[in-house]
């Protein structure tokens, strides 16, 4: 059960408290694209999320989308925001999530990764030994698979709240 217990949770990508990340070592962070950053189905990607990601590099960060969608999807998001991306990750299949870190050549513990889903962003995270932050995603829209996710996400949640260890709505970090 607490393999789909974040480290971090928090209301929006907004809300996360980056600097305090840097502090405890955090030097890259994966953020699931849909629902994270965007809605899903959107294909306008915020200038709110390009000047966070500026931020954010300016910081020190890298950032990296890590994202089940396809690289058709990605595309356009990656070139917007001038971040490297990863697309069809299969999450929570760790194999394209432990390839990039070490590819970049960073250690678990100064990798982060964001996302709005305890089935896939939070359970990949975890499963790699790497810091988890949730989200809250920023419609109730999703796509189909997602919708199936997010049932089975209802159950984990309850179950989670019943032994006291996560509270929708509870953020902490």
């Amino acid at each position: 059960m607490e393999q789909y217990l974040p480290d971090i949770y928090q209301k929006s990508i907004y809300t996360v408290d980056y600097s305090k990340l840097m502090s405890r070592g955090i030097k890259c962070i994966f953020f699931d694209l849909d629902n994270t950053i965007v809605e899903p189905h959107s294909s306008t990607p915020s200038k709110k999320a390009k000047d966070l990601f500026i931020g954010l590099k300016q910081k020190g960060f890298k950032v990296i989308i890590l994202t089940n969608s396809p690289k058709k999807r990605l595309k356009p998001f990656k070139d917007y925001f001038g971040i490297d991306g990863i697309s069809s990750a299969c999450k929570p299949f760790t194999g394209k999530l432990k390839k990039a870190i070490n590819e970049y050549g960073y250690a678990v513990n100064e990798v982060a990764i964001i996302g709005d889903q305890i089935q896939t962003d939070v359970l990949v995270g975890n499963r790699v030994g790497i810091t988890t932050i949730l989200v809250n995603p920023i419609t109730e829209k999703d796509c189909f698979l997602t919708k199936c996710n997010r049932f089975l996400e209802r159950r984990r949640m309850k179950k989670l709240r019943d032994h006291d260890l996560f509270c929708k709505g509870r953020f902490y970090d």
